[in-house]
């Protein structure tokens, strides 16, 4: 039986940190399928299904979600207090991966329900390790809440 492996999706306005991501899943071989959100209000149409993204054959809903910030369009804290009020969905779990150090983005990031705050490297040999240590978490050891529009209703 095949069994597909769960979806990331990374939501990340960044080309340059986009393509770093990449190729750290690349270089330690994390072969989940990648999904891209490049602002916030892509990652709430993808998420709701909604658009393009409503073939959930072709974006499935993700296992986890790793989410900047600075985002334009729609903030990283707007993503995810939107996201907290979802039924079905609401339990995803996020993992916010940005630049910012500031104690009010992490404290209000956790206040609106991340499981995780990452600040993002500056080296790519620390994102490698940051990438296989979170396929590992995430993807291996992580029990996995289940997450499904059927209650959206």
């Amino acid at each position: 039986m095949n069994v597909a492996l769960p979806t990331l999706l990374l939501v990340e306005d960044d080309p340059n940190d986009v393509m770093l991501f990449r190729r750290a899943m690349d270089k330690s071989k994390m072969a989940n399928p990648l999904q891209l959100a490049k602002d916030g209000e892509e990652a709430v149409a993808y998420l709701s299904g909604e658009g393009l993204y409503a073939d959930r054959n072709t974006y499935p809903l993700p296992a986890i979600m790793l989410l900047d910030l600075k985002l334009p369009r729609k903030s990283g804290l707007e993503v995810l207090e939107w996201l907290r009020d979802q039924p079905g969905i609401n339990r995803l779990p996020v993992v916010v991966m940005t630049s910012s150090k500031e104690s009010t983005d992490v404290g209000r990031a956790y206040d609106l329900g991340a499981n995780s705050y990452l600040v993002k490297p500056v080296s790519f040999e620390t994102l490698l390790e940051m990438v296989k240590v979170l396929g590992l978490y995430w993807f291996i050891l992580n029990e996995k809440p289940d997450i499904s529009l059927r209650t959206m209703e």
